[in-house]
């Protein structure tokens, strides 16, 4: 006859640290080519990088360096440190130039200020893993770059339950990074369509 299982010898998942996390890789756990992230406890390995979304991420990249100059950095897939148990690696995030530019210790919450994702298959887990993790840690501002469908989703005022406020915008938008104001406007055009320098 079947019985139940015993809740004190039944499997359970374990969740890890960051810390733990750290020793992993220094123990050799992950590959030297492996894709990790540690997002709420849970290790995930990621899918590699194609084409079209290196080519967005160097977009990125050259819409933002210039326009941060002197009011923040710009990290280009770098781990911030959220909470004890998530170390996510945006595809772009610009934080505040700290002293000593991070050299003990990665971002954390309140030094970030936009973290962007782009998403070519992953939108779903970007919306329904990472996302969740952001406003968690009351990150104010992320840009989820859907490129298969040309838009790119604006989220912002984290709660506890997700980020109350969420823009679609399309190609003809202009978008703004609300902590930073004096960096002006960037055309969402200009992320969402590849230009002749990037085929």
């Amino acid at each position: 006859m079947p019985t139940t299982a015993d809740p004190l010898t039944s499997p359970k998942r374990r969740r890890f640290t960051v810390d733990e996390y750290y020793r992993m890789g220094e123990a050799g756990v992950f590959g030297d080519d492996d894709r990790v992230e540690l997002l709420d406890g849970h290790i995930y390995v990621m899918s590699p990088i194609g084409s079209e979304h290196a080519a967005c991420i160097d977009r990125l990249t050259r819409l933002f360096v210039p326009r941060a100059a002197e009011n923040a950095i710009v990290r280009v897939q770098n781990p911030i440190r959220l909470e004890t148990d998530s170390e996510p690696e945006p595809d772009l995030a610009l934080v505040t130039p700290g002293d000593g530019a991070y050299v003990s210790q990665h971002p954390g919450p309140a030094d970030t200020l936009l973290v962007i994702e782009v998403a070519d298959t992953s939108l779903a887990f970007d919306r329904d893993v990472k996302l969740p993790v952001y406003a968690d840690a009351d990150l104010p501002e992320v840009w989820l770059v859907d490129l298969e469908h040309k838009q790119i989703h604006v989220y912002r005022d984290p709660s506890g339950d997700g980020y109350t406020t969420h823009e679609v915008h399309d190609t003809d938008d202009a978008l703004t990074v609300e902590a930073l104001p004096d960096i002006g406007s960037v055309s969402a055009s200009a992320i969402l369509k590849p230009t002749q320098s990037d085929e």
